[in-house]
C-alpha cells in the first residue's frame, strides 16, 4: 500500500499536470483564431484558467499588500519583455509596463480606442469620455476643458478652495482624532460640487457624496450584478446619483424656460448651454455622465494625494522644512493689498510641485489604464497586439521600475529637480489626447491644502504602521486616523 508521502506526491503531480492542460487549452481557445503567424508574434504570457484568467493573481497581489508582485510574477516567469499576454476582466489582454510601449499606445489614436472594463463603463457612464470615439471625445473636451482647467476658471476656483481648506484645518485642529482621509475627501468633494452645482444645498451634497462613495468602490470590480458583490452596490448608487443630478438638471431647465436670472454660472449651466460648431447641444444623459466622470477625476485623486503628501512630509523632516521655507517666502512676498494666495503664487511653488509629483509617482493612485486595439498593431520590438484585444497600461510598473527611477521605493522629491520626465515615464494623469481632464485643478487643490498645512499644522497618526489597502486606491485601512494640531498651540 502506498504511503501518505507517495500519495501526496502523486496528487501534487496531478494538480500540476491538470493546471498545465487547462491553461494550454484555454490559451488555444482564445488564440486559435489568430492563426500561426500572428500567434507567433504575441508577447510572452499565458491565459490562465477560463473565466478567472489572471484576475485572482491580480486581486491577491493588491489585497495582500504587495501590488508590485503582480507584474513581478510575469517578469519572473517570462523575463523583462515589458509586454505580456493574459486574460483579464473577461478579455484577452496585453499588459504593457515599459515607458516606450506605454507612450506608443497612448499616443496612437488610430490604433487604439478606450477599453475600460464593463464595470467602469457601466458606473461612470457610456456617454462620458471613457468610451467615445476620437472625434466625439475631442468635441466634449473642447466644450468642457476651459471651465475646468483654464486660467480664468482656476483663478475663480482658487479663492473658494483657499477658504474651504483654511476653515477645514481650523475645524480639524479642534476636533481631536479624525479620519484624515475621510475628511479630506469631504473637502475635495465640496470643492468639486461647488464647481459643478454652485447652488447645491447640504442635503444634495450629502446625497451626492454617499452615492458617489458607494459607486467608487465598484469601479475596479468585476461586473457581477448580484447582491453581495461590490458592483451590485455601486450600480444601485449610480442610479441614486443619476436621480439627484437629473433633478438638478430639471430645475435648471425649468428656470431657463421661465427666464429666471442666474446668479452664478457653474459647470452644469455651461454644459446645458454648450454648443459645437454645428449648433448641437448635449442631451441630459451626456451631461450626467460627464458630471459623474468629473466627480471621479476631480476629487478622488486630490484627496488621496493630499493625504499621502502630508504623511510623507511629516515622516521626512528635512523635506518638510524645505517645503515650508518655500511657502513662507511666498507669503512674505504677497502684497499687503492682496487677500490670500493667487494663481501667480501657486506657480511659484516649485519645490512643492516636486513633492506632489513624487507623491503621484510613489503612490500610483491611477495604477493602470485601459485601451482596445482597433487594428493589429506592432509594439515594442515587433510584439503583436491583435485587433479587438484589450490593452492594460501598467503605470505602476513604469513608476516603480528601478531602470526608470533609481531606488524607486524611496520618497525623494529632489529627483525632480532640473529634470523633465521623458514621455511615457511619468503617467499619473495619462498621456496624449486622453490626458486626465482635471489634472491642473487637482494639482491646484493639493498645493493649496499643503500650503496651509505646512505653514501652521502638524499631523500625528494614531496607527503609523497601519496596513495599506490598494483597491480601488492606496489608502490606510483606518483612513489615516490622526490628530491635526495647530503648531502655534504647542508653542
Amino acid at each position: 500500500m502506498a504511503g501518505p508521502g507517495l500519495l501526496a506526491a502523486v496528487a501534487a503531480v496531478l494538480v500540476v499536470a491538470i493546471d498545465a492542460v487547462v491553461r494550454r487549452a484555454h490559451g488555444w481557445a482564445r488564440e486559435a483564431s489568430l492563426g500561426a503567424g500572428r500567434r507567433a508574434r504575441l508577447p510572452p504570457g499565458d491565459m490562465g484558467w477560463p473565466v478567472v484568467g489572471a484576475m485572482w493573481a491580480f486581486l491577491w497581489a493588491f489585497k495582500s499588500g504587495d501590488p508590485d508582485s503582480f507584474i513581478g510574477s510575469f517578469i519572473r516567469r517570462f523575463g523583462r519583455a515589458g509586454m505580456y499576454r493574459a486574460f483579464m476582466f473577461s478579455s484577452p489582454t496585453i499588459l504593457v509596463a515599459t515607458p516606450d510601449a506605454c507612450k506608443r499606445v497612448l499616443m496612437d489614436d488610430d490604433g487604439f480606442a478606450e477599453g475600460w472594463p464593463k464595470a467602469t463603463v457601466a458606473l461612470i457612464g457610456s456617454k462620458s469620455f471613457l468610451t467615445l470615439p476620437c472625434e466625439e471625445h475631442r468635441r466634449l473636451r473642447k466644450l468642457t476643458a476651459a471651465p475646468i482647467n483654464g486660467s480664468d476658471a482656476l483663478s475663480t476656483y482658487l479663492g473658494f478652495i483657499d477658504r474651504t481648506v483654511a476653515e477645514a484645518l481650523r475645524r480639524w485642529s479642534d476636533a481631536g482624532e479624525i479620519e484624515f482621509l475621510t475628511e479630506l475627501r469631504r473637502v475635495t468633494f465640496q470643492v468639486i460640487v461647488q464647481i459643478f452645482l454652485t447652488s447645491a444645498d447640504d442635503a444634495t451634497m450629502r446625497a451626492l457624496e454617499r452615492s458617489y462613495t458607494d459607486l467608487n468602490y465598484g469601479i475596479r470590480a468585476m461586473a457581477i450584478n448580484l447582491p453581495g458583490f461590490a458592483f451590485h452596490k455601486a450600480f444601485k448608487a449610480r442610479k441614486k446619483l443619476v436621480s439627484v443630478l437629473q433633478g438638478a438638471l430639471n430645475e435648471r431647465r425649468v428656470a431657463t424656460t421661465k427666464g429666471l436670472p442666474k446668479s452664478n454660472m457653474d459647470m452644469m449651466d455651461r454644459l446645458i448651454e454648450a454648443e459645437d460648431e454645428h449648433g448641437r447641444r448635449l442631451d441630459d444623459e451626456e451631461i450626467i455622465d460627464i458630471l459623474i466622470m468629473y466627480l471621479n477625476a476631480g476629487h478622488e485623486s486630490s484627496a488621496h494625494i493630499s493625504m499621502w503628501a502630508t504623511v510623507f512630509l511629516q515622516e521626512n523632516p528635512e523635506i518638510f522644512a524645505k517645503a515650508k521655507a518655500e511657502q513662507e517666502e511666498i507669503i512674505q512676498n504677497i502684497p499687503p493689498t492682496q487677500k490670500g494666495i493667487s494663481l501667480r503664487d501657486f506657480r511659484k511653488m516649485e519645490y512643492l510641485s516636486q513633492v506632489i509629483d513624487e507623491t503621484l509617482r510613489f503612490v500610483n493612485i491611477s495604477f493602470v489604464s485601459f485601451r482596445e486595439a482597433k487594428k493589429d498593431v506592432s509594439v515594442n520590438a515587433g510584439y503583436l497586439i491583435p485587433k479587438g484585444w484589450k490593452v492594460q497600461l501598467w503605470y505602476r510598473g513604469v513608476h516603480m521600475d528601478p531602470e526608470v527611477y533609481p531606488d524607486p521605493k524611496k520618497f525623494n522629491p529632489s529627483r525632480w529637480e532640473d529634470y523633465s520626465a521623458r514621455a511615457g515615464t511619468f503617467l499619473p494623469f495619462g498621456l496624449g489626447t486622453r490626458l486626465c481632464p482635471g489634472n491642473d485643478l487637482a494639482k491646484l487643490e493639493i498645493s493649496i491644502f499643503l500650503h496651509h498645512f505646512l505653514l501652521g499644522y502638524k499631523l500625528t497618526r494614531t496607527n503609523p504602521s497601519c496596513r495599506i489597502r490598494y483597491l480601488p486606491h492606496p489608502r490606510p485601512v483606518d483612513n489615516c486616523l490622526a490628530k491635526i494640531t495647530k503648531v502655534s498651540d504647542e508653542q
